[in-house]
């Protein structure tokens, strides 16, 4: 993925920025993470190759280090919900959404602390499977609520599209000067992409949360398919805080 430099120029001050995150150290934890489980999953090393049971070991590391990076994130979660609950004139719908994506989201989060506790010996670990399934349920609810926000705020980005699109082909055609449309439809389609992006994300995302429920049980649910899921997620959230930065 080629990386974006900063406004001013500075890649290595943009890479500072990011890396103060803990998103953004998270993220590349992430790759990591699947990039690891590719190379295990397709077969490109020997089962009993010495650098197959390494990658093995660093990837579940790496797994719960990433847990360990996750402390307290459900808060964030918490906030998004009072500040919908803060907001006049929303639907049933939306507030219902909102309610299965943050909370999804948070309880998915507060259940990996615990998790994370369980795995790294602090507490007893007897409970840990049953925790896991919470967690991965928590998570998939979450998602279903997400996707279905997210699509909800792509069909209005289009609607504004098409009325910013007529604007500039009413311009061109009376030959009048519009810089300032033509900036705000750049604008537009950069988030509609963005948008689209962060639904394929929640989709592979969906898709690992639901293997988890499923105990791996399916025939799409096989190493391989996981790893391209989870490293294509990886890559698009990479590149999403990237260039939030």
């Amino acid at each position: 993925m080629a990386a974006k430099p900063s406004k001013d120029g500075d890649f290595l001050k943009h890479l500072e920025a990011y890396l103060a995150k803990r998103d953004g150290v998270d993220k590349l934890l992430k790759i990591s993470r699947y990039a690891s489980k590719f190379i295990i999953s397709s077969s490109l090393l020997p089962h009993a190759h010495p650098l197959t049971r390494r990658l093995k070991s660093f990837e579940s590391s790496v797994g719960l280090s990433r847990k360990a990076f996750r402390l307290g994130k459900f808060i964030q979660d918490v906030n998004a919900l009072r500040s919908v609950a803060r907001e006049k004139n929303q639907s049933r719908q939306f507030l219902l959404l909102s309610l299965l994506a943050y909370g999804g989201e948070g309880i998915y989060y507060f259940v990996e602390q615990i998790v994370w506790l369980s795995k790294s010996g602090l507490i007893d670990a007897r409970h840990a499977r049953e925790l896991q399934k919470v967690s991965a349920w928590a998570e998939f609810v979450g998602y279903i609520g997400s996707i279905t926000l997210k699509v909800g705020d792509l069909k209005e980005l289009d609607e504004k599209l098409k009325c910013l699109n007529s604007s500039v082909e009413i311009a061109d055609v009376r030959d009048e000067n519009c810089e300032e449309e033509r900036e705000k439809l750049k604008v537009l389609r950069l988030k509609m992409m963005m948008k689209k992006m962060s639904i394929l994300q929640d989709f592979a995302d969906g898709l690992m949360a639901l293997a988890d429920i499923r105990d791996g049980k399916g025939k799409i649910f096989t190493p391989f398919v996981l790893s391209c899921a989870g490293l294509l997620s990886a890559l698009i959230s990479t590149h999403k805080n990237w260039v939030s930065y």
